[in-house]
């Protein structure tokens, strides 16, 4: 498991090594054949950023052999808010005083008919609070049977679940799983989550782990930008991708790298990522890793979403309602964070042709099941 692996590495000396890291490491990065994490560390590290555009070109070129000119598309679908958790930055924090939604299986559908009348979308990723009881694997289970007539991929952003619980959902139509490690900083991660079932960090980070084990065609995993310095988080993500990858070389794996956003609970960052520091870790990633997905939700304003979608992004959500019951149910109901692109699908397929892509609504279909 890999809270064994991640025992290896200090977090203190990590950031120390990042921080060392000189011109010579990064031009030596930019020229490696196969780079790895020493790479990715001189990539990310403020040495790197007189060579942003050097990186960015180098970043369009393996994202234009690896993918082409594709952006895949994607959309949330929330269907509960209900939550045991208390995470100190999340609006869904159990002690935020306001009305839990649990959709039905027939509200559900009503969600399913309304995302389809927004635009041609395949790719739905289902997302709830962390409830075991109220919402879990049967609930989850239920969900995904609703869902597949609708939609030709499912993937599910659910609390960790076991692996056996995992390969029962493949069969009613589960197609990936998303999960945030939100930090790997072991010593820091029980404050931000200090109780219900995520304040436990072992079972989290090894849930991938059992994702795996599972045989899931696609995980997506990600670190929250703000809790913890992002130099240092990302780079323990850089080696979970790695090890990942040794374990489970028959899986797909997308990145992601959620900067926070305004929320219920009012939780102000400890770290701020400028927009030119988060184009730096995109093109780190992709010359790191030429074959990851790097997804990009409408946490990011349009103008970023734009110009990042030519230089190493290969998915995008669109039309995003963060509520539950957000497109036709409950729309008014409490969103998790606020977006920032509230643009509609149609304008976001617009731009995005606009700006060279080759707009994708699914990648998968009923024929290959």
């Amino acid at each position: 498991m890999f809270s064994e692996e991640l025992k290896k590495y200090s977090w203190d000396e990590t950031t120390a090594r990042i921080i060392s890291k000189t011109s010579a490491d990064v031009e030596r990065a930019l020229a490696a054949r196969n780079p790895g994490v020493e790479d990715f560390m001189a990539l990310v590290s403020p040495a790197a950023e007189p060579y942003l555009e050097q990186m960015a070109r180098l970043s369009r070129m393996y994202t234009r052999q690896r993918f082409g000119k594709v952006m895949s598309m994607y959309i949330p679908m929330y269907i509960t808010n209900s939550c045991t958790n208390a995470c100190v930055y999340c609006g869904f924090n159990r002690h935020n005083k306001f009305p839990r939604v649990i959709l039905t299986p027939a509200q559900i559908e009503d969600e399913c008919k309304a995302i389809r009348e927004l635009g041609p979308f395949e790719n739905l990723l289902i997302v709830t609070g962390e409830n075991p009881v109220a919402a879990g694997t049967d609930y989850l289970e239920k969900a995904l049977q609703v869902c597949r007539p609708y939609f030709n991929n499912l993937t599910l952003e659910v609390m960790p679940l076991s692996a056996e619980d995992y390969s029962r959902l493949t069969r009613s139509g589960l197609n990936g799983v998303v999960c945030f490690q939100e930090t790997y900083n072991r010593e820091n991660y029980r404050t931000y989550h200090p109780a219900g079932m995520k304040s436990d960090f072992e079972w989290r980070v090894n849930g991938f782990d059992r994702m795996g084990q599972a045989g899931l065609h696609k995980i997506g995993m990600g670190v929250l930008i703000g809790l913890e310095d992002w130099r240092t988080d990302v780079t323990m993500m850089a080696r979970h991708l790695v090890y990942l990858r040794k374990n489970y070389w028959r899986t797909r794996f997308s990145v992601n790298f959620p900067r926070m956003r305004p929320s219920e609970g009012h939780f102000s960052p400890n770290v701020v990522m400028s927009d030119r520091e988060l184009a730096q870790l995109t093109f780190a990633f992709r010359i790191f890793d030429r074959d990851v997905d790097i997804s990009f939700s409408t946490r990011e304003t349009p103008d970023f979403r734009n110009h990042i979608a030519t230089l190493g992004a290969t998915s995008m959500s669109a039309g995003s309602k963060t509520d539950p019951g957000g497109y036709r149910t409950y729309p008014q109901s409490l969103e998790q964070f606020a977006v920032s692109d509230e643009r509609t699908p149609s304008l976001v397929e617009a731009d995005l042709r606009a700006a060279g892509c080759d707009v994708v609504w699914k990648d998968w279909d009923r024929v290959f099941d």
